[in-house]
């Protein structure tokens, strides 16, 4: 895990008297992760994938918290790192680990930050049910989404004899998403290298309506998105040289849906942990409900060893 944090003693032992910690640091609160009233505003942004999830927290948190009003955002993780490392958020929702520029940029400009990773994903392969295919190699996802595809494979029998003649129409991340990120770089090998005669959106709702009312459409989104409109998509089970292997919890937890299942990440501002209650009380209420959160969200939960990481990090931003 890539955790960057800097605290001094003094700004940790001003934060403490705050609010409880996840790990049960105060002895004068319940074990919800929340301590006495808190008010303010906290901007959240980033990763629509990660959204759900930072929003379940939310509606969970208000019952606690009803004076603090919280924003999320979801601009992609790329455009939730721009507004993270200028300050203008307190917490960044990702599907990808902050980059080296994204890092430099936040130097840049005296963002120092920990990531806190709060769910697995499982990358989901959707088609149009209508398409009646329900196992793709990667080779074949490679064939259809490489640069080198664009604008000649363009029926699903060109990428496999056995495929059905149709029109192949692909939706799919925006070029901001992390998604898109990990996809490209998995699949084609390089991140960002992708066709770009798709239909692009960082919204994954976009994503779904786009699929489910097109002839011979495919795409690609986060698992919580196809569990969420399972009647109306297919998940192709994925064959990376062991079989296919269908996408789920335990498929995903275990690492044999692979190379699709990817950890997702919050970003905290130490900053607006340290000076601001509201954030720490959101913070931390986070990690100490993260079942919860992940459950109501519908994503995969943390294994014993990673929740173990995250409290750790937690810990280390002052949590």
């Amino acid at each position: 895990m890539n955790v960057r944090f800097l605290r001094t003693a003094a700004v940790a032992a001003a934060a403490i008297p705050l609010v409880l910690t996840a790990c049960g640091g105060q002895s004068d609160g319940a074990e919800d992760g929340t301590s006495g009233s808190v008010s303010g505003e906290i901007a959240i942004d980033g990763s629509s994938t990660v959204a759900p999830l930072s929003e379940a927290a939310q509606e969970l948190f208000a019952a606690e918290q009803p004076e603090v009003s919280v924003t999320v955002g979801t601009s992609g993780t790329s455009g939730g790192f721009e507004a993270f490392c200028a300050g203008n958020t307190d917490l960044s929702d990702a599907s990808r680990p902050i980059e080296a520029e994204e890092q430099k940029v936040c130097e840049e400009n005296g963002i120092e930050y920990t990531e806190l990773t709060v769910a697995t994903d499982a990358l989901t392969v959707i088609s149009n049910p209508d398409v009646g295919v329900d196992c793709i190699t990667t080779d074949e996802l490679t064939t259809i989404w490489e640069p080198a595809a664009e604008d000649s494979i363009t029926n699903w029998n060109q990428v496999n004899p056995s495929f059905p003649d149709l029109p192949l129409n692909l939706f799919g991340p925006g070029t901001d998403s992390g998604t898109f990120d990990y996809f490209t770089d998995e699949i084609n090998g390089e991140e960002g290298a992708s066709r770009a005669d798709y239909e692009a959106s960082e919204d994954d709702n976009v994503i779904v309506d786009g699929v489910s009312n097109t002839e011979g459409a495919m795409g690609y989104l986060g698992y919580t998105y196809y569990e969420e409109n399972s009647d109306a998509l297919t998940a192709l089970a994925v064959d990376s040289g062991a079989g296919c292997v269908a996408p789920s919890v335990e498929t995903a937890q275990s690492g044999d849906y692979s190379p699709l299942s990817r950890p997702l990440f919050v970003y905290v501002s130490n900053a607006a942990y340290a000076d601001k209650a509201q954030v720490a009380a959101l913070v931390d209420f986070y990690i100490a409900n993260l079942g919860e959160i992940t459950e109501a969200a519908r994503y995969i939960p943390l294994n014993e060893e990673q929740l173990a990481e995250t409290e750790s990090a937690l810990e280390g931003l002052g949590g």
